[in-house]
């Protein structure tokens, strides 16, 4: 079953289109990827989908239109991006950046459930929970982000390049908590510029070029596609 369906999904800046009518879909529980060289229309997909920049076409989550709804509202529904660059409040501490993930929230109970659970993914967060965000590292940084996104407890999280800028022990690091997280049955959309790491984790992965989709199917046909293996994969 689809819990997130685009049809015809188009991407606007002003007079710019940077996804030109794509289709895809996510299913409940997946682990799907998007690839694509920088400046593909990736980003921008996941900037579409919570509102944040133009865009047309249809779009459905869990049977709900997410067209014409505000970003408060589609977060509201389930959603939450971990967006490229971060995006953490630096002059707050860890523990607050967290709170402000699950602002929205009244079931008090289930928030500190969650907390611990965050805290359990990320040891290193609870070590530093007092400390400001911004004195982090780039790797505490995005455990942090991840962090605050899984406070709104949502049915989809959006990942931009999680990898992006760190060192290959944390992307390790960073890369195991994805799956984890994915074994906890939250659904994933992933989009990740490094093509070997993304297709090893999802299940399914879509391939874009220059604003649209390009090429679809399961994560080990796109491993061993001639044209991925030479475009992305160095091989």
């Amino acid at each position: 079953m689809s819990l997130l369906e685009a049809k015809g999904f188009k991407v606007h800046y002003g007079g710019i289109q940077a996804v030109r009518g794509v289709d895809f879909e996510v299913g409940e529980g997946e682990l799907v990827c998007l690839i694509g060289a920088n400046g593909a229309g990736k980003s921008s997909i996941l900037k579409g989908l919570m509102g944040l920049v133009q865009h047309g076409g249809e779009i459905r989550f869990a049977g709900e239109r997410l067209s014409g709804r505000p970003t408060h509202a589609i977060a509201r529904l389930g959603l939450a991006l971990v967006p490229e660059g971060r995006g953490i409040f630096g002059r707050l501490t860890v523990a607050e950046n967290l709170d402000m993930g699950a602002y929205s929230r009244r079931d008090t109970a289930v928030v500190r459930s969650d907390l611990a659970r965050v805290y359990r993914l990320f040891p290193r967060l609870a070590e530093r929970r007092t400390q400001l965000a911004g004195t982090l590292s780039g790797g505490e940084q995005q455990m942090l982000a991840i962090g605050r996104a899984m406070m709104a407890r949502p049915r989809l999280l959006l990942l931009d390049e999680p990898s992006m800028g760190l060192a290959p022990l944390m992307v390790q690091k960073i890369y195991q908590t994805i799956t984890d997280i994915a074994r906890e049955g939250v659904t994933i959309l992933l989009v990740e510029q490094n093509a070997h790491l993304a297709l090893q984790v999802s299940q399914r992965g879509y391939v874009m070029e220059s604003g649209a989709m390009v090429l679809s199917g399961s994560s080990d046909l796109l491993a061993n596609d001639p044209g991925v293996k030479a475009a992305y994969l160095g091989e």
